[in-house]
Order: C-alpha cells, then sequence, then structure tokens
C-alpha cells in the first residue's frame, strides 16, 4: 500500500514526493524532450538523495524515462486529488460555519473631525496593472491523470547543478564558501527585484556527475546540498 493508504499499482499514473500533500495531482514535464504528464501523488518518497519525484512505471514509460532511469523533470502543483472517486475534500459545513465571518448587518459609520494641525492625505493613486506572465495554455489544458501526455516548451539547454543555499547577503554565500571550498563558486541571479548570492558547483553534464558531485560535498558535512536543474 502506499503512505496514504492507496493500492500501489504500477500500471496507474501516480508518484511518490516527500513533501506534498495527498493525494494531489501534478504535472511532470521531462526537460529532456518536453513530454509532459499528470500524474497522482499519493506515496512518500523518493529517499536517494539528489531525488525530487518517483514515477509508476506506467507514467515513467509514457515520459520516455525508464531506458535511463533518472531524467531533468519539472514538477508542477496543479491541485488537489479526488479521493477513492469522490470530489477533492473541502472544508465541512460544521466547522466552516463555526469560522469567524465579518458581519453580515449593516455597520454604522460616522465621518471624524480632521484634527488640527495634521495633514490631509490626497487619494492613493491606483495601483499599476502588470501584464500577466505568459503560461502556456496547454500545460493547464488539463489537470486529471488521464494518461495524455502532451509536449511543452522546454529551455533549449539545462544544467545540472549541487546547490548549498542561496543568501539574500554576498557575506553569508562567502561565509559558507570560505567553510566548505574545494569545487564549489558563488551565482547570482536577480529576481523579483532581488539579488540572491547562490553556493553551488559548476555545470554538470549528466545525472551519473551530479550524483558523484552530490556525494563528494556531503561528504564534507554539507548535509543541506542538493541537486538542482537550471539554464
Amino acid at each position: 500500500r502506499t503512505a496514504n493508504g492507496e493500492m500501489y499499482s504500477g500500471d496507474q499514473l501516480t508518484a511518490a514526493h516527500k513533501s506534498l500533500p495527498m493525494p494531489v495531482n501534478v504535472r511532470v514535464t521531462n526537460l529532456d524532450n518536453g513530454k509532459s504528464l499528470v500524474v497522482r501523488v499519493n506515496d512518500r518518497g523518493p529517499y536517494a538523495r539528489g531525488r525530487v519525484i518517483d514515477l509508476s512505471k506506467r507514467a515513467a514509460e509514457l515520459l520516455d524515462v525508464t531506458q535511463t532511469g533518472t531524467a531533468r523533470v519539472r514538477v508542477t502543483y496543479l491541485g488537489r486529488a479526488d479521493i477513492n472517486g469522490a470530489p477533492p475534500a473541502i472544508t465541512p459545513p460544521a466547522i466552516a460555519n463555526a469560522l469567524p465571518a465579518a458581519p453580515a448587518g449593516k455597520v454604522d459609520s460616522a465621518a471624524l473631525a480632521i484634527v488640527p494641525g495634521s495633514v490631509v492625505a490626497s487619494a492613493p493613486a491606483k495601483p499599476v496593472q502588470m501584464p500577466a506572465a505568459s503560461i502556456p495554455t496547454q500545460m493547464f489544458a488539463d489537470d486529471q491523470p488521464t494518461g495524455k501526455v502532451t509536449r511543452l516548451p522546454v529551455p533549449p539547454a539545462t544544467h545540472l547543478y549541487v546547490q548549498l543555499g542561496a543568501f539574500s547577503k554576498m557575506e553569508n554565500a562567502k561565509a559558507l564558501l570560505g567553510k566548505v571550498g574545494g569545487e564549489l563558486r558563488i551565482s547570482t541571479l536577480r529576481r523579483a527585484g532581488q539579488t540572491l548570492y547562490r553556493v553551488r558547483s559548476a555545470p554538470l553534464a549528466s545525472v551519473q556527475d551530479a550524483d558523484a558531485a552530490l556525494a563528494r560535498i556531503t561528504g564534507t558535512g554539507a548535509n543541506d546540498a542538493h541537486i538542482v536543474v537550471d539554464q
């Protein structure tokens, strides 16, 4: 049985994840070929270092992962899955009704006098409408594990890294680098107007190289090191 009590079958489109709630549906995209598939997370794992998700035999076959056994993937959370054919769980009415809510009746209000010497603020400026990010519509065309394989755009080239941490201050990244040393370096990333300083390895050519580098780095006591996929 799986971690949430379901019967396991390698012929079903299921997966194991370390921390996602169960059951949920996620979209797994193979970054090596663009093949994408929705699977149901109903188990815990993987327990090997450097792995983010374990796929059932059928899901691995559809994504062309069976030959290599491992692949660079992107995992996208879609939402709660059904339970034994029933719709996803919702908050029971008895609990929902007990939650505090805003009063439904009329609320009395009155204008307050201006305090002498105070400054009256002008009306707030209208918020700036930012354009929505462009997301391929086919990514969310379906959110159920039907077995339909789609092809999504993937980066033209991705690399594997072993990363120990990301910091908002350079001195913290330098402190970690000085403590661990070896083959690591500091790379910068701009995200949401903030600069992150990442302590990571040089680009690695294959999963096997990444596994070997991860073993060397964790052997120095850096237990937070993990494998990441990046451009």
